[in-house]
């Protein structure tokens, strides 16, 4: 059996800087009409830049939702029109200074797709060279180099709750030993 629902009605209820988001009605395959909101955001990336000698480079930051510091991957949001890619290597030198010689594709993640459409599309960066960070208007954060056995073991003992970066690092590991489902590799040029 194949799962579908269609939108009957749609409003925007709500714009904003970061999402907007609409309140529909959706028909599903039964016929019958539920409910659905939506909170649209226009995706994002997240970087896991992994040094020569294995570290990875880690943001941390205070995250105001969840009312807390907490470690992560660099990430940011696509501007529009902005490829993930290209968004990735600004990302990455706005957050840490680095560039890198190679940007590894790791697929696109979703990450809570039951109530948002977001897309958030995860690179492996190898080959760093290191410059200055040049951080938006309103960033604090530092960055710490942490081995990615480390992120592992503190992922799994629950010390690193953000879903990019368990999913991202996870990703990078099975990459970095010899994991087979990348779907390609790019270089950004820089």
């Amino acid at each position: 059996m194949e799962f579908y629902e269609k939108p009957v009605e749609s409003k925007i209820v709500y714009r904003g800087l970061v999402v907007d988001i609409r309140f529909d009605t959706a028909e599903l395959q039964n016929g019958s009409r539920a409910p659905r909101e939506v909170v649209v955001h226009s995706g994002g990336v997240g970087i896991i830049p992994v040094t020569k000698d294995g570290k990875v480079l880690m943001v941390r930051q205070y995250r105001y939702p969840m009312e807390e510091e907490l470690l992560e991957i660099p990430a940011g949001k696509l501007a529009d029109g902005e490829a993930p890619l290209d968004c990735a290597v600004r990302e990455l030198s706005e957050e840490t200074g680095c560039a890198a010689g190679k940007m590894i594709d790791l697929g696109a993640i979703y990450p809570s797709p039951g109530f948002c459409r977001e897309t958030l599309y995860l690179y492996l960066a190898l080959d760093l060279s290191f410059g200055e960070m040049h951080l938006d208007e309103g960033e604090l954060l530092s960055v710490e180099q942490v081995g990615i056995d480390v992120l592992i073991d503190r992922i799994m003992a629950n010390e690193i709750p953000d879903a990019k970066t368990i999913i991202g690092v996870m990703k990078a590991q099975k990459y970095l030993s010899g994991g087979s489902f990348i779907q390609g590799s790019q270089s950004p040029g820089c």
